[in-house]
């Protein structure tokens, strides 16, 4: 993406601010008047196991790594009330959109945030201590209340996970898009271009996708190496779909 007014950015608004009512409070600070930005796309998503688990793909391994998807999928804050189960993702367009937004949000770790920038979003954020089955302290999770893109290419990865391209304005789309030719089906983990018992279909002849999302399927066909998961595909495509197992 070479044109700076079409960079774009990937904001979460976590259940832990939604719990506490800090979605206006967020959405002010992160106005156009603040920073000259503009909304390219908005969603409310109850966020899937399969979209946690590969928003957060970096940390797959890691002694956090479960308690970081319960945290975005509203289960540690909202443990019996799965209609609060969501974030609010919205893209952010303009010059310099990663570092404005980085800028407001303040560092990751809520203590940091207090002390290098108070009055930044995450310094109302908090660290929770991660105890095992015992009750010994294993780790921490950071529920900082808001997610922002670390840099372009995060961006780009984090936009195409959470959003379709028919999600934002054709003359905002910010990445290369094409058009599917062919019917695409995921069942256990597996891709199939015919219909499958049990399998779903997310894609259809004459859909809009995002290019490097088809190069990613025309590679797992040919089983060829891709740069891409089959989930990360996947997973915008079942957003708000009450499907079972995903």
């Amino acid at each position: 993406m070479n044109n700076k007014k079409l960079e774009q950015t990937l904001v979460l608004i976590k259940p832990d601010a939604l719990k506490n009512s800090l979605t206006g409070y967020i959405l002010s600070q992160l106005s156009e008047f603040h920073t000259g930005l503009r909304f390219a796309a908005t969603k409310i998503v109850h966020v899937s196991k399969m979209l946690a688990g590969e928003h957060y793909a970096e940390h797959r391994g890691k002694v956090f790594f479960p308690s970081l998807l319960e945290y975005i999928m509203g289960d540690l804050h909202y443990p019996n009330e799965p209609e609060k189960h969501r974030v609010i993702a919205i893209v952010y367009q303009g010059a310099d959109a990663v570092k404005k937004i980085r800028d407001i949000v303040g560092p990751t770790n809520p203590h940091a945030a207090r002390d290098q920038k108070p009055g930044c979003i995450r310094a109302l954020g908090t660290v929770v201590p991660i105890k095992d089955a015992e009750g010994k302290v294993i780790g921490d999770r950071m529920d900082n209340l808001i997610h922002a893109s670390a840099n372009d290419s995060d961006a780009e990865r984090e936009i195409k996970l959470w959003f379709r391209p028919n999600d934002i304005p054709p003359f905002m789309h910010a990445y290369l898009t094409d058009v599917s030719r062919d019917y695409y089906f995921y069942k256990d983990g597996k891709l199939y271009t015919k219909d499958e018992p049990g399998g779903i279909c997310f894609l259809v002849p004459g859909d809009t996708v995002w290019k490097s999302d088809l190069e990613t399927l025309r590679a797992l066909q040919q089983g060829q190496a891709a740069s891409d998961t089959l989930e990360s595909v996947v997973a915008k495509y079942l957003i708000n779909e009450k499907r079972e197992n995903y």
